[in-house]
């Protein structure tokens, strides 16, 4: 079955977030589907929410720590208030908008695979590094694995080229397929595709070789546009 995630960003508020999370929980329940779904809401908007066990509520980011003093962060403490055992981890937004190393990214990989959470771990390339050629691309991708222990069995990859989210501009199918291909070859890990998913071609994706399912951003931020997606790809 396909995996499919929602990363709400910086969107939705406490309010719209239990609406979401309850309406597309009576979805899955009243049609047994059976697709491995993550919502991903803001920090504010994180809730001790009743969903099917197919149905998980992730953390977007968390700091390395319990608790402590991190002006702006949260921790496990904050995260086991409402049973979170799931978390992002590399997203590009955070690495080129928020300047998240790879070393600081791998104590966060670290840290939570340690306490066994479920870690989609996010990959990708910007555009000047896609126009250098394949080989130059995945060398690129393959650097974003250092220190990161890819024999985790908690473990999902999402790969996500940087010119592609939230463009409107997607992948071709061979630019995906090639990609995800190399990518299973040396880490054969559940790999999700991510970078302008929507309702209209999320099928047709998640049907492309080496590809396990979908990390979707905008596309995904209205109940109605979520659900669709989850039943265009409930039979793969």
């Amino acid at each position: 079955m396909a995996i499919i995630a929602s990363n709400f960003k910086t969107n939705h508020t406490r309010k719209s977030t239990a609406l979401f999370i309850n309406e597309v929980n009576d979805y899955l329940k009243s049609n047994e589907i059976k697709n491995e779904v993550y919502v991903f809401p803001t920090a504010t908007s994180l809730d001790l929410f009743d969903t099917v066990s197919t149905f998980s509520i992730g953390a977007q980011n968390a700091y390395a720590t319990a608790s402590g003093s991190f002006t702006g962060e949260i921790g496990t403490t904050q995260l086991d208030e409402f049973e979170i055992k799931t978390i992002l981890i590399g997203h590009s937004e955070r690495r080129h908008i928020l300047g998240e190393t790879q070393n600081k990214i791998a104590k966060k990989y670290e840290f939570y695979k340690e306490l066994g959470y479920k870690i989609i771990y996010c990959i990708g390339e910007p555009l000047e590094v896609k126009n250098k050629g394949l080989d130059q691309t995945l060398e690129y991708i393959y650097e974003q694995f250092n220190e990161i222990d890819t024999k985790y069995e908690n473990l999902i990859l999402a790969y996500e080229p940087v010119w592609a989210i939230g463009t409107g501009v997607t992948a071709t199918n061979d630019d995906i397929e090639n990609i995800h291909r190399a990518i299973k070859e040396k880490f054969p890990k559940p790999l999700l595709y991510g970078g302008s998913v929507k309702v209209e071609n999320v099928r047709e994706i998640c049907q492309i070789p080496n590809v396990d399912g979908a990390l979707i951003g905008t596309a995904s931020w209205k109940k109605e546009d979520f659900i669709q997606i989850l039943e265009n790809t409930k039979d793969l």
